[in-house]
Protein backbone atom coordinates (compact mmCIF):
# COMPACT_ATOMS: atom_id res chain seq x y z
CA UNK A 1 0.00 0.00 0.00
CA UNK A 2 0.99 3.56 -1.10
CA UNK A 3 2.11 5.63 2.33
CA UNK A 4 1.02 9.12 2.79
CA UNK A 5 3.43 11.22 2.61
CA UNK A 6 3.00 14.62 5.43
CA UNK A 7 5.35 17.46 5.37
CA UNK A 8 5.08 19.43 8.84
CA UNK A 9 6.84 20.79 11.67
CA UNK A 10 8.62 19.33 14.60
CA UNK A 11 5.13 19.80 16.26
CA UNK A 12 4.09 16.51 14.49
CA UNK A 13 6.55 14.32 15.60
CA UNK A 14 3.79 12.94 18.74
CA UNK A 15 2.18 11.22 15.76
CA UNK A 16 3.72 8.08 17.16
CA UNK A 17 6.23 6.23 19.50
CA UNK A 18 8.52 5.24 17.54
CA UNK A 19 9.38 5.76 14.14
CA UNK A 20 12.39 4.62 11.52
CA UNK A 21 14.44 6.43 10.19
CA UNK A 22 16.14 6.69 6.76
CA UNK A 23 18.57 8.61 5.16
CA UNK A 24 17.69 9.38 1.58
CA UNK A 25 19.71 10.56 -1.07
CA UNK A 26 18.72 12.71 -3.86
CA UNK A 27 19.68 13.95 -7.03
CA UNK A 28 19.50 17.46 -5.44
CA UNK A 29 21.32 17.18 -2.31
CA UNK A 30 19.97 16.43 0.97
CA UNK A 31 16.36 16.64 2.13
CA UNK A 32 15.64 19.11 5.14
CA UNK A 33 15.91 15.47 7.32
CA UNK A 34 15.61 12.44 7.26
CA UNK A 35 11.91 10.48 6.26
CA UNK A 36 10.35 9.22 9.46
CA UNK A 37 7.96 6.11 8.86
CA UNK A 38 5.39 5.89 11.26
CA UNK A 39 2.89 2.87 11.60
CA UNK A 40 -0.19 4.42 11.94
CA UNK A 41 -3.03 2.56 9.69
CA UNK A 42 -1.55 2.18 6.56
CA UNK A 43 1.49 4.05 7.25
CA UNK A 44 2.94 7.70 6.60
CA UNK A 45 6.12 9.09 5.41
CA UNK A 46 7.01 12.32 7.60
CA UNK A 47 9.49 15.20 6.93
CA UNK A 48 10.04 18.07 8.90
CA UNK A 49 10.52 20.79 6.21
CA UNK A 50 12.55 23.19 8.46
CA UNK A 51 14.62 20.37 9.87
CA UNK A 52 14.14 18.90 13.46
CA UNK A 53 15.85 22.16 15.09
CA UNK A 54 13.60 24.37 12.92
CA UNK A 55 16.83 25.64 11.46
CA UNK A 56 16.49 25.94 8.04
CA UNK A 57 14.38 29.08 6.41
CA UNK A 58 11.79 28.69 3.95
CA UNK A 59 13.73 30.24 1.29
CA UNK A 60 16.45 27.85 1.91
CA UNK A 61 14.23 24.45 1.96
CA UNK A 62 15.23 21.84 -0.77
CA UNK A 63 11.95 21.17 -1.92
CA UNK A 64 13.22 19.34 -4.61
CA UNK A 65 15.07 16.55 -2.50
CA UNK A 66 11.88 16.96 0.06
CA UNK A 67 9.54 15.63 -2.50
CA UNK A 68 11.73 12.96 -4.26
CA UNK A 69 12.46 11.30 -0.53
CA UNK A 70 8.42 11.37 0.38
CA UNK A 71 8.10 9.93 -3.54
CA UNK A 72 11.38 7.20 -3.59
CA UNK A 73 9.82 6.19 0.38
CA UNK A 74 6.68 5.22 -1.59
CA UNK A 75 4.05 7.96 -0.93
CA UNK A 76 1.50 8.84 -3.47
CA UNK A 77 -0.40 11.80 -2.17
CA UNK A 78 1.15 14.49 0.22
CA UNK A 79 -1.07 16.37 3.11
CA UNK A 80 1.21 19.93 3.57
CA UNK A 81 1.09 21.17 7.26
CA UNK A 82 2.03 24.95 6.94
CA UNK A 83 0.78 27.50 9.65
CA UNK A 84 0.02 30.78 8.33
CA UNK A 85 -1.12 34.42 9.18
CA UNK A 86 -4.64 35.22 8.52
CA UNK A 87 -5.34 38.04 6.27
CA UNK A 88 -9.56 37.22 5.82
CA UNK A 89 -11.95 37.99 8.15
CA UNK A 90 -12.65 34.23 8.35
CA UNK A 91 -9.16 33.52 8.84
CA UNK A 92 -9.04 34.01 12.73
CA UNK A 93 -5.93 32.57 14.67
CA UNK A 94 -6.85 29.10 15.56
CA UNK A 95 -8.58 28.44 12.72
CA UNK A 96 -7.35 25.24 10.08
CA UNK A 97 -8.06 26.78 6.47
CA UNK A 98 -7.89 23.98 3.98
CA UNK A 99 -7.19 26.12 0.92
CA UNK A 100 -7.94 25.54 -3.07
CA UNK A 101 -5.98 28.29 -4.94
CA UNK A 102 -2.80 29.83 -4.54
CA UNK A 103 -0.57 32.89 -5.74
CA UNK A 104 3.22 32.76 -5.92
CA UNK A 105 5.12 35.41 -4.28
CA UNK A 106 7.94 33.98 -3.99
CA UNK A 107 11.37 34.22 -6.09
CA UNK A 108 14.76 32.68 -6.92
CA UNK A 109 13.80 29.37 -5.68
CA UNK A 110 13.92 25.80 -7.34
CA UNK A 111 10.67 25.56 -8.90
CA UNK A 112 11.23 22.72 -11.51
CA UNK A 113 12.70 19.42 -11.22
CA UNK A 114 13.63 19.86 -14.97
CA UNK A 115 16.88 20.31 -16.02
CA UNK A 116 18.95 22.25 -18.28
CA UNK A 117 19.03 19.97 -21.86
CA UNK A 118 15.61 18.14 -20.57
CA UNK A 119 12.70 18.38 -22.77
CA UNK A 120 10.23 20.93 -21.68
CA UNK A 121 7.62 19.48 -19.94
CA UNK A 122 4.20 22.05 -19.25
CA UNK A 123 1.97 21.08 -16.41
CA UNK A 124 -1.71 22.64 -15.85
CA UNK A 125 -1.87 23.74 -12.80
CA UNK A 126 -5.30 24.97 -12.56
CA UNK A 127 -6.21 23.62 -9.11
CA UNK A 128 -2.94 23.74 -7.21
CA UNK A 129 -4.11 21.53 -4.67
CA UNK A 130 -5.18 17.97 -6.48
CA UNK A 131 -9.02 18.30 -6.07
CA UNK A 132 -9.97 14.60 -5.46
CA UNK A 133 -7.30 14.15 -2.56
CA UNK A 134 -8.77 17.78 -0.85
CA UNK A 135 -12.08 16.72 -0.82
CA UNK A 136 -10.61 13.54 1.02
CA UNK A 137 -9.22 15.70 3.57
CA UNK A 138 -12.09 18.07 4.23
CA UNK A 139 -14.12 14.88 4.40
CA UNK A 140 -11.70 13.39 6.71
CA UNK A 141 -12.16 16.49 8.82
CA UNK A 142 -16.04 16.72 8.58
CA UNK A 143 -16.14 13.07 10.08
CA UNK A 144 -13.84 14.36 12.58
CA UNK A 145 -16.65 17.18 13.82
CA UNK A 146 -12.87 19.75 13.15
CA UNK A 147 -14.15 23.11 12.08
CA UNK A 148 -12.74 24.64 9.62
CA UNK A 149 -12.68 26.99 6.30
CA UNK A 150 -13.24 24.97 3.94
CA UNK A 151 -11.68 26.85 0.56
CA UNK A 152 -9.49 29.99 0.21
CA UNK A 153 -6.37 31.36 -1.65
CA UNK A 154 -2.92 30.62 0.44
CA UNK A 155 -0.50 33.66 -0.73
CA UNK A 156 3.22 32.19 -0.96
CA UNK A 157 5.89 34.79 0.16
CA UNK A 158 9.70 34.86 0.20
CA UNK A 159 10.49 35.25 3.90
CA UNK A 160 11.85 34.58 6.24
CA UNK A 161 10.65 38.02 7.45
CA UNK A 162 7.13 39.05 7.86
CA UNK A 163 5.19 41.10 5.61
CA UNK A 164 4.71 44.98 5.84
CA UNK A 165 1.14 46.53 6.09
CA UNK A 166 1.13 47.14 2.31
CA UNK A 167 1.87 44.28 1.68
CA UNK A 168 -0.40 42.65 3.05
CA UNK A 169 -2.99 45.34 1.52
CA UNK A 170 -2.26 44.18 -1.75
CA UNK A 171 -2.26 40.47 -0.95
CA UNK A 172 -5.58 41.29 0.30
CA UNK A 173 -6.58 43.11 -2.78
CA UNK A 174 -5.37 40.11 -4.87
CA UNK A 175 -7.88 37.95 -3.31
CA UNK A 176 -5.88 36.32 -0.60
CA UNK A 177 -7.00 34.87 2.42
CA UNK A 178 -3.78 33.27 4.12
CA UNK A 179 0.09 34.32 3.97
CA UNK A 180 2.25 31.76 4.27
CA UNK A 181 6.22 31.54 3.36
CA UNK A 182 6.23 27.43 2.20
CA UNK A 183 3.65 26.82 0.10
CA UNK A 184 5.32 26.94 -3.46
CA UNK A 185 7.34 25.56 -4.64
CA UNK A 186 6.43 22.43 -3.23
CA UNK A 187 2.97 22.49 -4.48
CA UNK A 188 4.51 22.52 -8.02
CA UNK A 189 6.75 19.93 -7.42
CA UNK A 190 4.31 17.33 -5.80
CA UNK A 191 2.43 18.10 -9.62
CA UNK A 192 5.62 17.40 -11.47
CA UNK A 193 6.64 14.25 -9.22
CA UNK A 194 2.67 12.78 -10.10
CA UNK A 195 2.10 13.35 -6.17
CA UNK A 196 -1.39 14.25 -4.96
CA UNK A 197 -1.07 17.52 -3.18
CA UNK A 198 -3.56 19.53 -0.18
CA UNK A 199 -2.61 21.57 2.22
CA UNK A 200 -3.91 22.05 5.96
CA UNK A 201 -2.81 25.69 7.61
CA UNK A 202 -3.46 25.99 11.30
CA UNK A 203 -3.88 30.40 11.75
CA UNK A 204 -1.20 31.38 14.01
CA UNK A 205 -1.83 34.90 13.92
CA UNK A 206 -3.12 37.82 12.09
CA UNK A 207 -1.20 39.20 9.47
CA UNK A 208 1.05 42.40 9.73
CA UNK A 209 -1.21 45.45 9.91
CA UNK A 210 -4.04 43.68 10.62
CA UNK A 211 -2.78 42.15 13.61
CA UNK A 212 -2.56 44.94 16.56
CA UNK A 213 0.38 43.24 18.17
CA UNK A 214 4.20 43.12 16.55
CA UNK A 215 4.38 39.60 15.15
CA UNK A 216 6.88 37.54 17.08
CA UNK A 217 8.07 34.17 15.76
CA UNK A 218 7.92 32.48 19.11
CA UNK A 219 4.09 33.45 19.93
CA UNK A 220 3.17 32.12 16.14
CA UNK A 221 4.61 29.06 16.95
CA UNK A 222 3.45 29.09 20.35
CA UNK A 223 -0.42 29.97 18.96
CA UNK A 224 -0.22 26.85 16.41
CA UNK A 225 0.89 24.40 18.93
CA UNK A 226 -2.37 23.28 20.81
CA UNK A 227 -4.26 22.92 17.58
CA UNK A 228 -1.31 20.41 16.47
CA UNK A 229 -3.58 17.88 17.89
CA UNK A 230 -6.46 18.17 15.09
CA UNK A 231 -3.96 17.50 12.80
CA UNK A 232 -2.87 14.52 13.90
CA UNK A 233 -6.22 12.94 14.45
CA UNK A 234 -6.52 14.32 10.59
CA UNK A 235 -3.33 11.71 9.70
CA UNK A 236 -4.81 9.37 11.55
CA UNK A 237 -8.17 9.36 10.09
CA UNK A 238 -5.97 9.77 6.71
CA UNK A 239 -3.36 7.04 6.81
Amino acid sequence: MALLGVIGGSGLYGLSDSGEEKVVTTPWGPSSGPTVSYGVGGGIAFIARHGKDHSIAPHRVNYRANIHALREAGCDRILAVSSVGGIAPSCQPGKLVVPDQLIDYTWGREMTFQGEGDPVRHFDFTDPYSPAWRGTVTSALNELEVEFVDGGTYAAVQGPRFETAAEIRRLAADGCHVVGMTGMPEAILAREAGLDYAAVCPVGNLAAGISPDELSMDEVIGAVGPGMERITSLIKALA
